[in-house]
């Protein structure tokens, strides 16, 4: 019988490493324009769910409507989870997203 070696697998540690910085990072929740909900009922929506002033809820939606997305909250992946679906239940358009560097 012959000696089989080893095969012992490549580690990308750069990736390693990154994945870990990216563990720190905290999650968002993303609204994104449409065009089917009025402005309104945005800042309504932001402020009814997220009980934003009436200041904050209108500075996040001009961010949707002028920039095409506004980042609306931030934390958990979880939590950012439930903010998406309820955002949708709300008839919005939202995403998840891992916070940038």
């Amino acid at each position: 019988m012959g000696m089989m070696g080893i095969a012992t697998p490549d580690l990308d540690e750069t990736t390693r490493l990154d994945e870990s910085a990216a563990a720190d990072r905290p999650w968002q929740t993303v609204v994104w324009n449409d065009p089917v909900n009025l402005m309104s009922y945005v800042v309504r929506v932001f402020r009814e769910y997220f009980g934003h002033s009436p200041e904050v809820a209108t500075r996040l939606m001009l961010a949707v409507h002028h920039e095409g997305r506004a980042v609306v909250a931030e934390g958990a992946r979880e939590q950012m989870e439930l903010h998406t679906q309820a955002m949708h239940d709300y008839g919005l358009w939202a995403t998840v997203q891992r916070a940038p560097a």
